[in-house]
C-alpha cells in the first residue's frame, strides 16, 4: 500500500511587541509565510545578504539551508536571525531589530 506523500509542517508565528500571528510554513523561509500571512515587514535582497530584515528571534528555533546566512556567530549564538533565509522549526516569536 503507498504511504501519502508528507505534508509540509505548519508552525504559528508571531510577532512582537503586538501579537500579529502568520501561518510559518516548515518548507518556506519566514518572510515568506509572513508575507502570505499579511504581515509588514521591511526586506530587501531576500538572500540573507542586506540584513533589512534582521530580527530578534524571542521565542522558537530556526534553520538555514545556506551555509553563511549573514549573521555574524554571536548574532546567532544571541538569536538574531535574518527571516528572509530562516526556516521555522517550532512555533516562533520574532521581533524586527533591523536598521
Amino acid at each position: 500500500m503507498m504511504q501519502a506523500p508528507d505534508q509540509p509542517v505548519l508552525f504559528i508565528g508571531s510577532v512582537d511587541p503586538d501579537g500579529q500571528q502568520f501561518d510559518a510554513w516548515g518548507h518556506q523561509a519566514l518572510l515568506t509565510s509572513m508575507d502570505q500571512g499579511g504581515v509588514d515587514w521591511p526586506s530587501s535582497c531576500r538572500n540573507g545578504t542586506c540584513r533589512t530584515c534582521f530580527s530578534k528571534l524571542t521565542q522558537g528555533e530556526v534553520r538555514y539551508e545556506i551555509e553563511w546566512p549573514g549573521l555574524s556567530a554571536e548574532e546567532k549564538e544571541d538569536g538574531y536571525v535574518l527571516p528572509c533565509v530562516a526556516y521555522p522549526c517550532s512555533d516562533i516569536s520574532l521581533r524586527y531589530e533591523g536598521f
